[in-house]
């Protein structure tokens, strides 16, 4: 997959607008443009990862940050009765973006990051 046409490249970028959950040099979160819960937000490496299958050990860090941080933004941004992380890869699991993302949504809703 080429960064060229990866939507959270220009997402990074800043090519394409977001709504900015939380940022640092090496992590975006925004919400997502179509919600299924209350709090729905993704998060993203700046460097562009195909998919969690395309991780080594020298992308430990950021992922371990990434997992860290999540639960302190889901209650940032309202989640009060726990919260779900999602982060599809490989082509059974449907994705319709390729890069290494995961999804932390709240409530009921259906998921489909």
């Amino acid at each position: 997959m080429s960064t060229d046409n990866c939507i959270f490249c220009k997402i990074v970028l800043g090519e394409i607008p977001c709504r900015k959950v939380y940022e640092d040099d090496e992590l975006l979160a925004f919400h997502d443009i179509h919600p299924v819960a209350p709090v729905h937000f993704l998060v993203v490496t700046k460097e562009h990862i195909d998919s969690m299958a395309h991780l080594d050990t020298r992308h430990a860090g950021v992922m371990g940050r990434m997992m860290v941080m999540v639960h302190g933004l889901a209650a940032q941004q309202g989640s009060t009765d726990g919260f779900r992380i999602v982060c599809n890869t490989g082509g059974w699991a449907a994705r319709m973006f390729f890069t290494c993302t995961c999804m932390c949504s709240e409530g009921p809703g259906r998921c489909r990051a």
